[in-house]
């Protein structure tokens, strides 16, 4: 079995889900299961449709009709209107969402709001692309990813419940896939209460990877609009060169450090179920790309990483007493429990500094409880934090510098991180 996965880029537009249908039927003798995240830029619409419906509710259908404008477009492009089964599927899942929209008693928790809103750009492209591929003539089973992958209630983060997770795909997907090609959601899953969980920002790759590993995968093949793992963003830098083999090692580094092709925790099932991971380009299929494997070969080229809306927190205790310990331990409780996650840091015997991702909503309530809790916090906004996988470290000195000042340095193993104003 392989595991194909199709990022919103793909699939972002009629002509896209048709080849992306066109590059499924060249695999017809094998048995495929199909992630696909949501089409094009709707994650980010449906954040905004959460925003409205949270905090300002006058912009809030005007941000849901534009959704589902642009979704009923496409739709348009690839039904005939005598295709009504397929039609009504996709315009039930906006009914269930405008549900949940008017549901008030929801929208007391963010977090909660957000994954049982942000998840339907998925449920609602997987449902077009089925459809179309039914259409085509292919053997095409639907299902919904929340009644295979469990995870803790942890949302907008949610942490897999792998032995659960394992056994339903094993005893309950397994045998559906060995039948019909299954197209499936990427980024989502099922909470303790059967309420809608998601597994992080770009999680879809996490997806595959899970169905990969639990359905014994020979390989897993992530669609982009990039040739595949290349050492730097190209819209960033210039020029960049195509990695054509990764070890799993050097993949978990650049994804820990921020580059945006692979999601964070794809590697890991897949480095322990020894699962080779393909990163192909969409566009050009006739490109092998990239091969993620089990190898001893590390790279050498140097790999750069940017990373935009940096924050850099400046914690220090009220009365001037060492940054020890139990200052420690106190700073790293708030920042699991507010989901911070900490990019770099440096301690010294008065002053705890860290870098963090513009995430409103989690580190303005961090900062908060960390004042209440009696330390003093400055709060640098607007910054940039490069790093720079594999050094030559003055070539990389100054490349940062050429991007501005450099206020925070940091060098661990086989990396250097440059926080630039």
């Amino acid at each position: 079995m392989k595991i194909y996965k199709f990022g919103g880029a793909s699939v972002k537009n009629a002509e896209g889900i048709k080849n992306v249908a066109r590059i499924i039927g060249l695999e017809q003798e094998a048995d495929i299961l199909v992630v696909v995240s949501a089409i094009g830029k709707t994650t980010n619409a449906l954040e905004l449709v959460v925003d409205a419906c949270f905090y300002n509710k006058s912009e809030l259908n005007e941000l849901l009709v534009s959704v589902k404008t642009t979704h009923l477009e496409i739709v348009k492009e690839l039904f005939d209107p005598s295709d009504v089964m397929f039609i009504n599927d996709i315009e039930n899942l906006f009914l269930e969402l405008e549900c949940i929209l008017e549901n008030e008693q929801l929208h007391e928790d963010y977090d909660f709001l957000y994954d049982q809103i942000v998840t339907y750009g998925e449920l609602i492209s997987s449902r077009i692309l089925s459809s179309y591929l039914l259409k085509t003539g292919l053997r095409t089973q639907w299902i919904d990813s929340r009644n295979f992958i469990i995870t803790d209630n942890r949302y907008r983060d949610a942490r897999v419940q792998w032995e659960e997770t394992e056994r339903i795909i094993k005893n309950r997907l397994l045998p559906l896939a060995r039948k019909n090609l299954i197209v499936t959601q990427g980024f989502m899953g099922r909470g303790p209460m059967g309420e809608t969980t998601t597994l992080g920002r770009e999680g879809s790759d996490y997806s595959a990877a899970i169905f990969g590993k639990c359905l014994g995968a020979e390989s897993v093949t992530i669609w982009k609009d990039v040739p595949g793992v290349l050492n730097a963003d190209p819209k960033r830098f210039n020029p960049t060169h195509l990695l054509t083999e990764l070890t799993y090692n050097d993949a978990i580094e650049l994804a820990y450090y921020g580059a945006s092709v692979i999601h964070p925790k794809t590697i890991q099932p897949l480095k322990a179920a020894k699962i080779p991971l393909f990163v192909r380009s969409f566009i050009d299929t006739d490109n092998p790309g990239t091969r993620v494997f089990e190898g001893e070969h590390r790279i050498q080229t140097p790999c750069f990483i940017l990373k935009e809306f940096q924050w850099l927190l400046e914690i220090s205790s009220s009365d001037f007493t060492f940054i020890a310990e139990d200052h420690l331990r106190d700073l790293f409780e708030r920042f699991s429990t507010y989901k911070v996650r900490v990019n770099i840091m440096q301690n010294s015997a008065i002053r705890f500094r860290c870098a963090i991702d513009h995430k409103e909503h989690q580190h303005i309530p961090l900062i908060q409880e960390l004042e209440k809790a009696g330390f003093v916090v400055k709060a640098q906004a607007g910054l940039k934090l490069l790093s720079v996988y594999q050094p030559q470290l003055q070539e990389a000195r100054e490349k940062a510098q050429s991007m501005g000042k450099i206020i925070l340095e940091q060098q661990v193993d086989s990396a250097a991180h440059f926080l630039i104003a």
